[in-house]
């Protein structure tokens, strides 16, 4: 699905982003794609969909090098930008013009995401709120049913039940054979839907597990004290005590807390998995 190769980037007139990355990604996963910001995030997945070119290296989406832009490499891919363009049309006249480009796209699930959404076929694209065309182009992708979809800060402009009802629909809508990439700093919005975590600091990849191994190695728990607790891996004080990370033990499963994770591979905290 994914396959980069000793990939190297850089910006006009700025340092160098990416050197010598590698990284691999098969389908069948919704990925958290976690960094800083500045760390390279929305600049891979614009890389992927074909808008940058790398300096050196290689990148394969879908068995296409994305940069040439074949046809049928796009119609199988789609990117949701953190500030997408929505041209001054109707919600339906949008489906009548764009969804024939994708082969898979797929009208009853629009409709139904739509609905859930709370918007409408006669509704003008550019006259809506921000919050509103971000649900718009989430629910588009979606519908596409492309076997690549790549979300750049999907959250962001969305109340909080606009939020909870983006869970739902990504979740009913993803299938087996597809691969979901979420790049964004709002964690807590997706910590809940992501089967795998990738963090990329300084251009790097310095984490990739699966949530998973992570719930099965590791507890999140909150503690009144961290004074006499030895197994503490990593802890930051909150109202109350202490939010700490700790070896799995008997104990059964806890919620996995995707922040503190993040927070402790940035603070340089080994993690054994």
């Amino acid at each position: 699905m994914i396959e980069i190769n000793n990939l190297s980037f850089h910006h006009k007139k700025q340092k160098t982003l990416f050197n010598n990355l590698t990284y691999k990604q098969t389908s069948g996963s919704i990925t958290g794609l976690l960094g800083k910001n500045g760390a390279g995030k929305s600049t891979l997945l614009k890389l992927s969909a074909g808008l940058l070119h790398p300096k050196q290296g290689s990148i394969i989406i879908n068995g296409y090098t994305p940069s040439n832009r074949n046809p049928d490499f796009l119609a199988d891919i789609f990117l949701v930008s953190d500030e997408p363009y929505l041209p001054s049309l109707t919600v339906a006249s949008y489906l009548a013009i764009y969804a024939p480009l994708y082969k898979n796209f797929d009208l009853e699930k629009m409709s139904k995401i739509l609905k859930e959404f709370e918007l409408e076929a006669h509704q003008k694209l550019d006259g809506i709120s921000h919050g509103q065309q971000k649900k718009f182009i989430i629910a588009f992708a979606l519908s596409t049913n492309c076997k690549l979809l790549l979300l750049d800060e999907p959250t962001n402009g969305l109340d909080i039940p606009s939020k909870s009802i983006f869970r739902k629909v990504l979740i009913s809508s993803v299938e087996e054979d597809q691969l979901v990439v979420i790049s964004t700093h709002q964690v807590k919005d997706i910590e809940t839907i992501i089967d795998k975590i990738v963090i990329i600091e300084e251009g790097t990849i310095v984490f990739e597990k699966e949530t998973q191994l992570v719930t099965e190695k590791l507890q999140f728990q909150k503690l009144e004290s961290i004074s006499e607790n030895s197994n503490i891996i990593y802890s930051e004080k909150c109202p109350g005590g202490y939010n700490a990370i700790l070896p799995a033990n008997n104990d059964e499963e806890t919620e996995i807390d995707i922040e503190l994770l993040f927070n402790a591979i940035c603070n340089k905290t080994e993690i054994k998995l």
